[in-house]
């Protein structure tokens, strides 16, 4: 297929992902319908507003800006409370939506999504943390840092303090420099997807408080969250750190590419072990990671090449067209640490392979989005 039928195809496939989905019920969040749960403010349907977005910004698509202001308008009230959000639950997967907030308010004025905004950066400073100054990733994971985590609050964050807030960073740059001080492996210089402050739980090593293993989707999610905070933070020298930390991760990561799909294993360091698959989310983000911080400069040009090859082989491998539809298959639709009564997630390899893939997961589908975004700009 040529590029321009695929991009064609794809433009048509966001377009009736829109058309299909309401604030009620979005086709993308699968794992949501398969547990018949009825619509919350979640960080699934999160990545696919800033998706949408970003979108909207490259085509000039009303249609896209639109859909996400109704979508999120239906959750915020003009106090700038969120139906469905937990307080108690002290998830820093519930902040991740909230970083569409700043734009919509830009571009709308509508005082309901500062105050959103507000409330949310509150939950922020109300979160637990660990004696490091982590936060806990929630409060039914006590002193664990997870590299989801970091996507889902830091980039939040930096936004609020440079928008709303006095332009203190350093909060941001201490979270992120301690999961690499803690959960960087030296010898890979791949990141384990979670670390155990307290040494307590049951999937981490006693002695480093680490996981067992290298998940694919939360590196992405570290690497997204990297590439993201590099174009938002203003030069300094904890900039300069960060866009470090940056480019050694995606040299490191690299090396681990498949060579027949330029994708990217579920479990990264394994390859083609037993029960291993080139997984898409996951790729989507490194793609993503490595085009944007090649346009950013903080990377070098060859990434851009990296993430493009990584981006055609998701196309090759994992997209289908169904008549007029297109389908976006080997998505690992959800994998986590625990807790303690669930010791099936332990973070080893056969826990990972063992979780559902599925096909059109917003997990999988925004990602891919956002890195057709950079294509895009690539492009253009």
């Amino acid at each position: 297929m040529a590029d321009s039928t695929l991009y064609q195809d794809l433009d048509r496939f966001v377009r009736s992902l829109v058309e299909r989905s309401s604030p009620e019920r979005t086709v993308w969040n699968v794992e949501r319908i398969r547990q018949g749960k009825p619509a919350d403010w979640n960080y699934i349907d999160g990545c696919m507003m800033t998706a949408l977005l970003s979108l909207a910004r490259i085509d000039g698509d009303e249609q896209y800006f639109q859909f996400v202001d109704r979508f999120i308008d239906s959750f915020v009230g003009d106090d700038g409370s969120i139906r469905t959000y937990a307080v108690d639950k002290h998830s820093l997967d519930d902040i991740n939506e909230g970083r569409v907030l700043f734009e919509l308010y830009e571009k709308t004025g509508r005082e309901k999504y500062k105050k959103a905004a507000d409330f949310l950066y509150r939950q922020l400073q109300a979160q637990p943390r660990t004696r490091e100054g982590s936060f806990w990733h929630k409060q039914i994971y006590p002193d664990q840092v997870w590299l989801d985590g970091v996507y889902m609050a830091q980039p939040f964050s930096a936004l609020y303090q440079k928008t709303f807030g006095a332009g203190d960073y350093a909060d941001v740059y201490r979270q992120v420099f301690t999961v690499r001080d803690r959960m960087r492996d030296e010898k890979t210089g791949l990141y384990y997807h979670g670390y155990d402050a307290s040494r307590k739980a049951f999937w981490c090593d006693p002695e480093t408080g680490r996981s067992a293993s290298f998940w694919l989707r939360a590196m992405g999610w570290f690497s997204v969250a990297l590439a993201d905070l590099t174009e938002i933070l203003p030069p300094s020298r904890d900039k300069e750190e960060l866009t470090g930390v940056f480019a050694r991760l995606m040299a490191d990561i690299s090396r681990y590419m498949d060579a027949e799909t330029g994708m990217y294993f579920q479990v990264v360091d394994q390859g083609e072990r037993e029960g291993n698959y080139p997984e898409s989310s996951g790729s989507s983000m490194l793609a993503y990671a490595m085009l944007k911080g090649a346009r950013l400069g903080a990377l070098d040009r060859r990434f851009a090449a990296l993430g493009k090859k990584t981006f055609d082989g998701i196309c090759r491998a994992c997209l289908a067209l169904s008549g007029d539809q297109l389908s976006l298959d080997h998505i690992c639709l959800v994998a986590g640490l625990g807790p303690e009564n669930n010791r099936r997630r332990d973070g080893t390899f056969a826990y990972y392979i063992s979780e559902p893939v599925v096909k059109d997961d917003a997990k999988g589908v925004a990602p891919f989005l956002l890195c057709y975004t950079e294509i895009k700009r690539l492009n253009a």
